[in-house]
């Protein structure tokens, strides 16, 4: 198994869970070791190697910055990702990509499903977008999990900043018209662990395609902002506030729960709360 951008908050849980899979021979690589900004220099890299299976969790996610570095974010979420597809290919590996709810526009009322067509709203969502049709165009292996919120003991996230911020602020202004669900980056590397598994135990699977996939539950970023705050008694006081009072250079989407049954069924997969796995999460950063 190998696994891209292991410095990242998804590498790194991967790195902390490798132990639950102690029959497979993981193989970790960093940003150096294969530069998504150069992806002209896979092959190089992948010469006289042999995988069964890639786990990409390498991406630029500066969604802001992405409005003014198009091109780059283009080249790390696509181009590089239609190559890695490519030599995955050659060695008939799995592969098995990350994406997330940015490929749509935000304005669907019920949880989005993998039939729902994809209408981004930012640079990060279009290029994004363009891994995942450039990957499954490239490798019939291909597995896509879109994935929303992302946080982790691990980095830079939503969590670790609120963290910091409580411990600044008396008052705390959050928005709460944009609704998803928070994820947890160890959630999401034990289903890419238990997809393997299963791959590995069904050996005629032909269920390639798009996945959804985040923790169970519904929140605004302000409801996740405010239950952090309770988890860790706080004196901070957290208050919604409008999108349209916090103008940011990239537009998100205002709703992106995802429908997580296709991935339930055809894994037999159990997904936690997103309120239980903040606790855990918690509990990791200040023990």
């Amino acid at each position: 198994i190998l696994v891209t951008a292991s410095t990242g908050q998804l590498g790194l849980e991967l790195l902390r869970l490798q132990e639950t899979m102690p029959d497979a021979q993981f193989t970790f690589c960093t940003r150096k070791e294969l530069d998504f900004e150069k992806p002209e220099l896979f092959a190089l890299f992948f010469q006289g190697k042999q995988f069964d299976y890639i786990i990409n969790t390498a991406a630029y996610t500066q969604v802001d910055l992405a409005e003014k570095e198009t091109d780059k974010a283009h080249v790390v979420n696509g181009y590089a990702v239609a190559e890695l597809a490519k030599q995955a290919s050659k060695m008939n590996a799995v592969l098995l990509h990350v994406s997330t709810d940015y490929v749509f526009a935000g304005n669907a009322h019920q949880p989005i499903d993998e039939t729902a067509s994809p209408s981004p709203c930012s640079v990060y969502g279009s290029s994004k977008l363009l891994g995942e049709n450039l990957a499954l165009q490239a490798h019939a292996k291909t597995l896509i999990f879109r994935t929303s919120w992302v946080y982790s003991f691990f980095g830079k996230n939503f969590v670790k900043t609120m963290l910091g911020l409580f411990a600044q602020k008396t008052e705390l202004k959050v928005v709460a018209d944009q609704i998803g669900t928070p994820t947890s980056a160890k959630d999401l590397a034990l289903m890419l662990l238990h997809v393997v598994q299963h791959l590995a135990e069904n050996k005629n699977f032909s269920a390639w395609g798009v996945y959804h996939y985040s923790n169970e539950g519904v929140a605004s970023w302000y409801d996740f902002a405010y239950y952090l705050a309770g988890l860790v008694h706080t004196p901070c006081q957290v208050l919604p506030q409008k999108s349209a009072d916090y103008p940011t250079p990239a537009q998100r989407p205002f709703y992106s729960i995802l429908d997580k049954t296709k991935i339930k069924h055809t894994f037999a997969l159990p997904i936690p709360h997103w309120t239980e796995s903040l606790k855990h999460c918690v509990k990791d950063i200040k023990p």
